[in-house]
C-alpha cells in the first residue's frame, strides 16, 4: 500500500494538472455551439485513457456526440468490471450565480473543503468522477497491476438523454 501511496503523491500535480485541462473545456452536448470542444473533450479523454494504460482505446461515432471506449484485458478467466462515465456538462446559465468562470477551474478552500477542492462545470458530474477511474487504472498498472479485466465507456451525451447509448451498447 505504501508504493501506491507514494505514486500517488509524486504524481499529485501531475493529476491535478491534466483534470484542469479537462475541465477547460465546455463540453456542453445540449447546445450546438460547443459541438467542436465536446469534439476535443472525446479525444482529451481518449489521450487520458491510453495514457492511464487502457487499451484498444477508440473514439467510437454516433449518430451524435462519440462515445470513448477502452479495456484493459488482464484474462479472460477473470471477471470484469464496466466503468461508465460521461465527458458532457450541463450549461453554465445563469452565469451570475457562478463565483468564477465555469471553464476556468480554481482551487479554493471552504468550510467543507478545508485542503481545498476543484470548482469548474464538470469537476463533480462528471468529468471529475470519469477521470477518478482512469488515475485509479493507471495507479494500479503502474504499483502491481489490475486485479481483474476492465471496460470503459464515457459517453458524450448523458446530459442530453443519452439517446445513442442504447444504439452502441
Amino acid at each position: 500500500m505504501e508504493h501506491i501511496k507514494k505514486y500517488i503523491e509524486n504524481n499529485k500535480d501531475r493529476f491535478i494538472n491534466e483534470l484542469i485541462e479537462l475541465l477547460k473545456i465546455p463540453s456542453i452536448s445540449a447546445d450546438p455551439a460547443y459541438k467542436e470542444d465536446v469534439l476535443n473533450c472525446a479525444h482529451l479523454v481518449a489521450e487520458l485513457m491510453n495514457n492511464a494504460g487502457a487499451e484498444n482505446v477508440e473514439v467510437c461515432k454516433t449518430a451524435g456526440y462519440p462515445i470513448v471506449y477502452g479495456e484493459k484485458i488482464i484474462d479472460n478467466n477473470l471477471p470484469t468490471v464496466l466503468v461508465y462515465g460521461h465527458y458532457d456538462v450541463q450549461p453554465v446559465d445563469p452565469i451570475e450565480l457562478w463565483d468564477s468562470d465555469p471553464f476556468e477551474p480554481i482551487i479554493k478552500k471552504t468550510d467543507i473543503h478545508p485542503e481545498g477542492a476543484i470548482f469548474a462545470r464538470g469537476s463533480c458530474d462528471d468529468k471529475g468522477q470519469m477521470y477518478m477511474h482512469l488515475k485509479a487504472i493507471e495507479v494500479l498498472n503502474n504499483t502491481g497491476g489490475v486485479p481483474c479485466n476492465i471496460k470503459f465507456m464515457i459517453e458524450g451525451e448523458e446530459e442530453i438523454g443519452s439517446d445513442n447509448l442504447e444504439i452502441f451498447v
